[in-house]
């Protein structure tokens, strides 16, 4: 690889150090995969956590990082690989902005943003999987027979990352067929307003509807990585404890996210090599 090239696997960010440490073991991961360092950063939130919460060594952010990479190498090139269900804000419209103005600064550096994990024109067979595991992995350490099934993300104003969602449940349901009683999609939360509706059913809807509201419910995180939200005593957990409360006879427990699964791996490496492919051309 040339000695004028970095590679970025960003998130979102979380002031929950588990977050930042699962980013990097799957940076480290990947790293091995591409035969080169892959750089784990985020775009905001993670340098509030204290780096003694993660092993001495601070969390970056990615515009910064890309600021000293290009300030050391202003010809240099950087691969940007996000790691996002779908074309979420981040990707749409924050990075192409701050991409934009590392541009006017450094002229002649370049860098490309590789595309999110689910592309409309792909099957994305190796994430259903994972979340297909992570369901069964729970079935079977509760001994529960045919559950039901609620897949749940956080919930975007983007209509496009929710079909993103809606397309996984299906997937899952097909994948699960015979296995699990029936899977639904949810969102954790959404937006205040009619032109956000389609976040809808929320989590907290969904477990007040049947055939969800009572019985065995395994929720299953279509999330990343642990942290606020999918971490444990998070939002998610917070959501199914108030459902259980109101429901004496619902049973719900979370799937794990699923980062750390090397199948994940495989998908970041052909989105980091299509990319590639493009910044060295």
């Amino acid at each position: 690889m040339p000695a004028d090239f970095i590679c970025y696997l960003f998130d979102n960010g979380s002031f929950r150090a588990d977050s930042t440490r699962s980013l990097r073991g799957l940076a480290a991961r990947l790293s091995q995969r591409l035969s080169h360092e892959v750089c784990a950063v985020s775009l905001l939130h993670s340098t509030r956590v204290k780096a003694e919460e993660l092993d001495g060594v601070p969390a970056q952010l990615l515009e910064p990082a890309l600021d000293e990479w290009f300030g050391r190498n202003p010809s240099g090139r950087a691969l940007l690989l996000p790691l996002f269900f779908g074309p979420s804000g981040a990707l749409v419209d924050y990075v192409p902005e701050r991409l934009a103005s590392l541009g006017k600064k450094y002229p002649h550096a370049r860098a490309i943003l590789a595309e999110a994990l689910v592309l409309p024109d792909e099957e994305p067979h190796e994430l259903v999987a994972i979340l297909a595991d992570r369901v069964r992995a729970v079935v079977q350490e509760r001994a529960w027979v045919k559950p039901c099934v609620v897949l749940c993300d956080h919930g975007t104003p983007l209509k496009s990352v929710t079909e993103v969602r809606d397309r996984l449940a299906a997937k899952l349901s097909d994948v699960l067929r015979g296995e699990v009683a029936e899977v639904a999609p949810a969102s954790m939360e959404r937006r205040e307003g009619d032109e956000y509706a389609f976040n809808e059913p929320l989590l907290a809807t969904r477990l007040a509807t049947p055939p969800f509201d009572q019985g065995n419910v395994v929720v299953a995180l279509q999330f990343l990585s642990p942290g606020r939200h999918a971490g444990p005593g998070g939002d998610v957990a917070e959501i199914c404890r108030a459902a259980e409360e109101a429901r004496p006879g619902l049973c719900t427990a979370m799937s794990a996210p699923i980062a750390d699964d090397p199948r994940l791996v495989e998908v970041l490496a052909r989105r980091a090599e299509t990319a590639l492919a493009r910044l060295l051309a």
